[in-house]
């Protein structure tokens, strides 16, 4: 059994996340997304609940488990026993950015990443731009799977009142 990693800070999730895990799945016996603390960002959503919703937009999706990483990737990808990390692009930035953490882990632990080109139809979508948009009132519902939305409409409305 062939097991990849997917790894991400996803807060939020988003449907083009979903669209790289769910090809990814296509290539992968197993995939587990790993659901990680960034420490170069402050977070929206705690982790456990990004690994909440995450599980529930995988619901009944066979071979995909969500999983909260705690240190380093390499060390997971090891802990999990997969052959390869995905990685989404939607564009050269996001190479640009992804190739640095793709040599430090194949560095580390000996394991390849794989990128999966996103759909273009989903291109435009991003974490930080879900919560620009959430943040002034916009409608982000069509952008990041189910009960996302109102997570992230909740968290926003509790830093405003805080």
């Amino acid at each position: 059994m062939t097991t990849a990693v997917c790894p991400g800070s996803f807060d939020p999730l988003t449907l083009g996340h979903v669209d790289v895990i769910r090809r990814a799945r296509s290539m992968f016996d197993e995939v587990v997304v790993g659901v990680a603390r960034n420490s170069t960002k402050s977070s929206l959503l705690p982790v456990e609940q990004r690994v909440a919703l995450a599980r529930d937009a995988f619901s009944g999706v066979d071979g995909v488990r969500v999983e909260a990483v705690d240190g380093l990737l390499a060390d997971f990808v090891r802990t999990v026993g997969a052959v390869a990390v995905v990685k989404g692009l939607r564009g050269g930035a996001d190479f640009d950015a992804e190739l640095p953490m793709a040599l430090m882990n194949r560095h580390l632990s000996g394991v390849e990443t794989v990128f999966v080109v996103g759909d273009q139809a989903l291109a435009h979508i991003a974490s930080s731009l879900v919560k620009d948009v959430a943040r002034y009132g916009g409608p982000i519902d069509d952008l990041v799977p189910g009960a996302v939305a109102d997570a992230v409409r909740t968290a926003l409305r509790g830093r405003d009142a805080g």
